[in-house]
C-alpha cells in the first residue's frame, strides 16, 4: 500500500477514535462531577529497512491516550442531605467490588442499614470506614471539613481524598476513578465539603459540538486525500498497462 495511504488510515483512526471521545462528552454534559476528556495523539518514525532516519522516513499519528480536565464544575443546590459536593480538588473515596475507587459524583444515599452509599450501593468511607446513621436520631449534618453529626453528636467524618498526580486515576464504571498507580491518596484539608449540593459536569456543549464539526470535516478530508491516492494508483498502473 502507497505511503500516503497508510498515513491517512492512521490519521483516520485517530480521528474516529477523538469522535468517539467528543460524543461522549456532550451524553455527559449533565452527569454530576463528570470530567470533560479529549484525546492525546503522538506521532511515531517508520524509517525503510536499511535506513535509520531521513528523507524516505513515513510518520504515523498513533492514540496516545485520554487527558481528563479537573476543572471544577459549577455547584448547585439540591437541598438534600446526603447530596454533597467538593469545593476543592479532593475526592470521594468508595468501596466496591472491585476495591477502592474515587469521584467527584456526590449524589449518596442511605441504605437499609443505615450507610451512606452511592447511587449503586458502595459503601462512601470516612475516618476508620464506613458511615452508618440512625434515621431514629433525625437530620444529618455535614460540615465543611467532612464531619458528620446527627442530634448534635458527631458520628463519622466523610472523607475528601487528593492526589498529587491525578493523571494516574483512570475511568471505571459508575462515575467512578481507579488509582493506577501504587502511590495512596492523601487526606485534603484543603478541599471544602457542600452539604445540599451538587457539582455539575465541566462539558462545555458549545465547544464540544464546535470541536465534533472541526473533527467531521478533518476526516471527510482524510477521506478525499485516500480516494485521489487511489485514483492516481490506478491511473499509474493503467497507463503501464498500456505502454506494456
Amino acid at each position: 500500500m502507497d505511503n500516503t495511504l497508510y498515513i491517512s488510515l492512521s490519521r483516520q483512526m485517530t480521528l474516529r477514535r477523538e469522535m468517539d471521545i467528543i460524543a461522549n462528552n456532550i451524553a455527559n454534559a449533565d452527569t454530576t462531577g463528570f470530567k470533560v476528556e479529549s484525546l492525546m495523539v503522538r506521532t511515531e518514525t517508520q524509517a525503510p529497512a536499511h535506513m535509520t532516519d531521513g528523507p524516505g522516513s513515513v510518520k504515523f499519528v498513533l492514540d496516545d491516550g485520554v487527558a481528563r480536565d479537573f476543572t471544577q464544575g459549577s455547584l448547585r443546590q439540591t437541598g438534600s442531605d446526603f447530596d454533597l459536593a467538593i469545593e476543592g480538588k479532593g475526592f470521594f473515596q468508595v468501596t466496591t467490588g472491585e476495591g477502592e475507587r474515587y469521584t467527584r459524583d456526590g449524589r449518596f444515599t442511605l441504605s437499609p442499614e443505615g450507610k451512606l452509599t452511592t447511587q449503586a450501593g458502595d459503601p462512601v468511607m470516612g475516618e476508620g470506614g464506613e458511615i452508618v446513621l440512625d434515621p431514629a436520631k433525625g437530620p444529618v449534618t455535614i460540615a465543611a471539613d467532612g464531619t458528620v453529626s446527627q442530634a448534635g453528636e458527631r458520628v463519622g467524618k466523610v472523607g475528601v481524598f487528593v492526589f498529587d498526580d491525578r493523571s494516574v486515576l483512570a475511568k471505571d464504571q459508575n462515575n467512578l476513578l481507579k488509582n493506577t498507580s501504587n502511590a495512596a491518596p492523601t487526606a485534603d484539608t484543603a478541599s471544602r465539603v457542600r452539604q445540599g449540593m451538587l457539582e455539575g459536569s465541566n462539558v462545555n456543549p458549545i465547544l464540544q459540538i464546535t470541536r465534533m464539526i472541526e473533527v467531521s470535516r478533518a476526516y471527510e478530508s482524510v477521506v478525499r486525500t485516500m480516494e485521489n491516492t487511489a485514483d492516481l494508483s490506478r491511473r499509474a498502473v493503467e497507463r503501464l498497462g498500456r505502454v506494456a
